[in-house]
């Protein structure tokens, strides 16, 4: 697992070699991150990644929202209550050298944001447990999201956009398909 571009395009990330399904840790590979990133890019969005604040909830490996960083984001939150998680995202930070905020929290309770909304959000839940639909509503109402936040969405299965969101695009790669809408 790598940066797939930017700033630190090429360095490798921890290995978690097939992550740990116990943890249901399923890290996003190498070439759907790309294609997330180049239909973030080339889809019409303007230039939804320079400058925003992202968030990254079920971070995982953090790799999606370093992604972000490395392609000039402003600032990145990640949010995942793992242990192994929590591990990985730490070194993963300090190979990439980058600063962000890690907040050990259940990415389907966030409670109320005390900052300023998020403009990015990539949200990677554990396959087939309706955990997104939970961190999606949980976000919204906690003020996480800014207005007209683009949310990437990873499932193994077609995901019904929530009411209030505008569906923007839906592709498969392979057993996921990424989900992009815009939040009210």
């Amino acid at each position: 697992m790598r940066i797939i571009g930017g700033a630190w395009r090429g360095l490798h990330l921890a290995d978690v070699g097939r992550g740990d399904p116990a943890a249901h840790l399923r890290p996003t590979s190498d070439r759907v991150r790309e294609a997330i990133f180049n239909l973030l890019i080339n889809g019409g969005y303007g230039d939804p990644v320079t400058g925003a604040r992202v968030l990254d909830l079920f971070a995982g490996t953090g790799a999606l929202g370093l992604e972000a960083l490395s392609r000039g984001a402003a600032a990145l939150t990640l949010v995942d209550d793992g242990v192994v998680a929590r591990g990985l995202i730490a070194r993963n930070l300090a190979l990439c050298r980058a600063e962000a905020v890690h907040l050990r929290l259940d990415a389907t309770k966030l409670g109320v944001n005390k900052g300023p909304g998020f403009d990015l959000v990539f949200l990677d839940p554990p396959y087939g447990m309706a955990l997104g639909e939970a961190a999606v509503a949980g976000a919204r109402a906690g003020g996480w999201l800014a207005a007209e936040a683009l949310v990437v969405w990873e499932e193994s299965a077609a995901v019904a956009v929530p009411p209030g969101f505008d569906p923007l695009d839906q592709r498969r790669y392979g057993d996921t398909i990424v989900t992009i809408m815009r939040a009210p």
